[in-house]
């Protein structure tokens, strides 16, 4: 029985690098068939539902490799700056949920971007002005830093006194007086005293993380952090919950977090999770192992020093998480169990130290399907780009943050040097020597748009406002390519490429209608597309 039919406009089927004349029926989940439109119209029942794409193009529904809908639909319902992009919007953000919510004992949530301060570095006197009265703890977009007001530092014992964590940096004031701004572990310092959202709490998170994500036309992902964030309960019992109620409708990896506190001795514990971890649409097959921080705080793992203000070498390189001796022995013992290995590596020496242990894994274990790959990218080293082939890891990009913007050319390029910075997001290098690309945003610490990474991974420029100029636009794909690694990309790391990925006759209806066909328009016009509907196995789950 044909319960759905799409007509009026092209399809992206994912199996070539066009979009094709056709139209589709839909039946029972499943893809009937892709035809000229006439075929599929005679298909159609007296009780089929007739959707005119109105010149549009239907696709494959995105799926991001690697994204956090727990902790971003949790920030959602709570002190959420992602609209905001001023120290006034922010603050304006913050007064207004603490005057709403009197109730809290703690102004918590995020989203804050760390260009828009002096150094990336908001101080604990800007947020006593809004917050005097109770302690506050505001992550940053990106996850690796948090603003504290006074209260907060106080609390929890923080003083001028207090070392640094070996993971992680307190900014200070010239006299030690820790200055509001945490980087890494030295989070968790404060964030300890954070009260934990409870499970209500927490799988409501969940649900509006899917919601918002079913709006952006994604219909599956792999979720890169699996386990207790601070001022977060583990999200697992939420992931359990949603599959077992059938609430959760999205197809889903979860990545177990490696814990850097402990070491091999937390991998039964591993096994175990994933053996009571496999129900419904959801699957902890994954182990994510967060190698080393951001280029912005001078905690991403590099190979030479980062510079100072004056174009000097400093005598940090970064944060390498997991010792690479540990880290060689786990990855091997987790490969040699059949799991995935989803990698952190930003830095050029985290990249190198990733690859070196997938090496040694691969010479121990032999090869395998276990499909491990690294994330972000930001910089690798041109002798380690064709090893993603060699050991057989998957690139998995975030392209929205290939494009000069302020958080770039203020706090990053200066501070890596106009050499380095050149090797930044090498996507056109690794397709050419064979890497498998996958994508994802890495929302809540970013946007979760495809069509806007999309954008930026074609045009190399930001998908808003003045473009400017391309940044290394040598490692531009094509839109084909772009639509590919966050669709049959993504579906493949997930070991779903038999199923979902591209809309082939007996695959799930996982499907998405763009309003426009961005094939037939300007590269610069791909941000501006948007997301009409959503379905997942024929199901309407968004409709703008």
């Amino acid at each position: 029985m044909v319960d759905t039919i799409f007509i009026g406009g092209r399809v992206f089927t994912g199996t070539a690098d066009a979009p094709v004349e056709a139209a589709v029926a839909v039946g029972g989940g499943r893809v009937l068939l892709v035809g000229d439109q006439e075929t599929v119209r005679a298909s159609a029942g007296p009780d089929t539902e007739v959707v005119d794409l109105a010149g549009g193009l239907l696709m494959a529904g995105f799926q991001d490799a690697h994204v956090h809908p727990a902790f971003g639909g949790g920030q959602m319902l709570r002190c959420d700056l992602s609209a905001e992009h001023s120290v006034e919007g922010y603050l304006a953000v913050i007064a207004a949920y603490a005057e709403a919510h009197p109730d809290r004992t703690w102004v918590h949530g995020g989203g804050w971007s760390m260009d828009v301060f002096p150094g990336g570095t908001p101080t604990r006197q800007m947020l006593d002005k809004v917050v005097p009265d109770r302690p506050a703890l505001l992550t940053n977009r990106d996850g690796h830093g948090a603003w504290a007001n006074t209260l907060a530092l106080r609390l929890a014992g923080l003083d001028r006194d207090t070392p640094d964590p070996v993971d992680g940096r307190i900014e200070r004031e010239p006299d030690g007086t820790p200055q509001g701004t945490l980087h890494e572990g030295a989070m968790t310092l404060v964030s300890g005293h954070v009260p934990v959202a409870n499970a209500e709490e927490a799988y409501a998170g969940l649900l509006a993380g899917q919601a918002h994500l079913f709006s952006m036309g994604v219909t599956g992902w792999q979720d890169a952090m699996i386990g207790a964030f601070p001022g977060h309960p583990d999200n697992y019992d939420a992931y359990l919950r949603a599959a077992g109620e059938s609430k959760l409708l999205a197809r889903v990896v979860g990545a177990l977090w490696w814990d850097r506190e402990r070491g091999l001795e937390q991998i039964p514990d591993l096994v175990e999770r994933r053996r009571t971890g496999q129900v419904g649409r959801f699957n902890a097959t994954t182990v994510k192992i967060m190698q080393d921080g951001v280029a912005e705080n001078f905690t991403a793992a590099m190979l030479e020093p980062y510079l100072d203000g004056c174009g000097c070498a400093t005598a940090n390189s970064g944060i390498s998480f997991v010792e690479p001796d540990l880290l060689r022995e786990a990855v091997r013992r987790l490969d040699a169990l059949g799991f995935q290995i989803h990698f952190h590596a930003l830095g050029d020496r985290a990249v190198r130290e990733a690859l070196d242990a997938l090496a040694g894994a691969r010479t121990a274990n032999g090869a395998n399907d276990n499909r491990h790959h690294l994330a972000h990218l930001q910089v690798v080293h041109p002798a380690d780009i064709a090893r993603f082939a060699q050991v057989g890891a998957a690139a998995n990009m975030q392209p929205l943050w290939a494009a000069h913007e302020p958080q770039m050319d203020e706090l990053t390029i200066p501070f890596l040097g106009a050499e380095r910075a050149a090797l930044q997001y090498p996507f056109g290098d690794l397709l050419r020597a064979g890497a498998r690309l996958v994508a994802g945003s890495d929302w809540s610490v970013s946007s979760p748009n495809p069509l806007w990474g999309v954008h930026v991974a074609v045009n190399r420029t930001v998908p808003e406002g003045e473009p400017g100029e391309p940044f290394l636009p040598e490692q531009a794909l094509t839109l084909a390519q772009a639509l590919t690694a966050y669709t049959a990309g993504s579906a493949w790391i997930n070991h779903l490429e038999d199923v979902t990925g591209t809309v082939e006759v007996g695959k799930y209806a996982d499907l998405v209608v763009l309003d426009r066909d961005p094939f037939a328009g300007p590269p610069e016009e791909i941000g501006s597309t948007r997301v009409v509907r959503t379905y997942v196995e024929g199901r309407l789950v968004h409709q703008a």
